[in-house]
Order: C-alpha cells, then structure tokens, then sequence
C-alpha cells in the first residue's frame, strides 16, 4: 500500500507505516486535487496538517482518509482544541475519524477521553493527548489498514475554533504553554 501521511514530519509514524511493508510519502504543503503527490496513493492519514483536504481529494479517498485529532469530538473541532478543552471546560480526549468535507466532522472510528492533573499545563496535557493518539493509532492501525473498522456518525453538538479565536484569551496564558490548566477552566464557558 503507498500511504500518503500529511502533517510535520514523524519519523518513528513513518517507520511504523513502513514496518507493514507499505510505502510512506511525508507531506506538509497544500495538497489540490492536481497533485502528482497523490497520484498511486491509496490511503491519506493526517496528523497535525494545518490545511484543509479539498472535497474532490476526500471523495477519492472515501473511507481512505483519516485525521488523529487531539480532541474528544465533537468537541474543539479545528485550531488550539487542547486549549478550548480547558478554556469551555468540554470533554478532554482524541478521536480518530474518517475526513469528510467538513472540518474534523467525520465518522469517530476510535476516541479515549484523557483525565488530567491540577499541577498539569497546557503543555503536560498536549504531550498527553499525542502520547494518547499515538498509542491508539498503532493499536488500531491494523484493522483501519485492513478495513475492519466502520467509523459511527459524531454526536450533535459539540464546538468548533478558528485559529483567530483565541486572541481574546491570550492574556491568561501568562507562562506560554507552561501555564497551569488551573487557570484556564472555564475562563471562556459564558462568552460565547
């Protein structure tokens, strides 16, 4: 299989695709549908790629698609969903899911909810989430390679956030990502 992997560049995610005897094409531009990036591809997984997949290139790859999202969908779809899971105080946890031609909107194929420490930061819980995602992307790899695994529609509801969204509350991140979560929970819950 010749595998498309989207995002910045793993190289312990690429030895593992490979160790499957497929071939593994790394990517972080801007993909169209005219790329001969995906000319013999047969599956794309996505992981921390910061554009969007057009529609054309998503039917193609219908159920050959999926994105590792570091948020309990449908929860902080889109940018920063570590920091709006503390932010709204909403669900904390990763989601693997089919791409469809929404924005992190597609069928859950697996998510963990991930329980946190009060002394934790904001950078503690995203290592946590990608420790998290990771683990569950090998353990389930075989049966999403094989097509052994049906994704389930996500829930209604949910929350959906722009890069631009978090301005307003940049102000609280007082140490960067080292800022203590406890400061951050609930800080945006009533203003919406």
């Amino acid at each position: 299989m010749r595998i498309l992997l989207l995002g910045p560049e793993r190289i312990w995610l690429k030895d593992f695709l490979e160790s499957f005897g497929d071939q593994v094409i790394q990517y972080q531009d801007k993909l169209d549908e005219n790329s001969s990036i995906l000319n013999d591809v047969d599956f794309i997984i996505s992981y921390g790629y910061r554009y969007i997949i057009k529609p054309d290139i998503v039917r193609k790859f219908k159920n050959k698609a999926i994105n590792l999202h570091i948020s309990y969908l449908p929860w902080n779809k889109g940018a920063d969903p570590n920091l709006w899971s503390f932010l709204e105080d909403s669900p904390k946890g990763v989601t693997i899911h089919y791409i469809d031609n929404g924005l992190d909107t597609g069928d859950i194929i697996v998510q963990k909810e991930v329980q946190y420490h009060k002394d934790d930061t904001l950078r503690t819980t995203y290592e946590r989430l990608t420790q998290t995602i990771e683990q569950l992307f090998m353990e389930y790899w075989p049966l999403i390679r094989e097509g052994k695994i049906r994704g389930i529609p996500q829930p209604k509801g949910g929350s959906y956030h722009k890069l631009k969204d978090k301005e307003k509350y940049l102000h609280l991140l007082t140490d960067g990502w080292d800022t203590p979560i406890r400061n951050l929970i609930g800080k945006a819950k009533n203003n919406k």
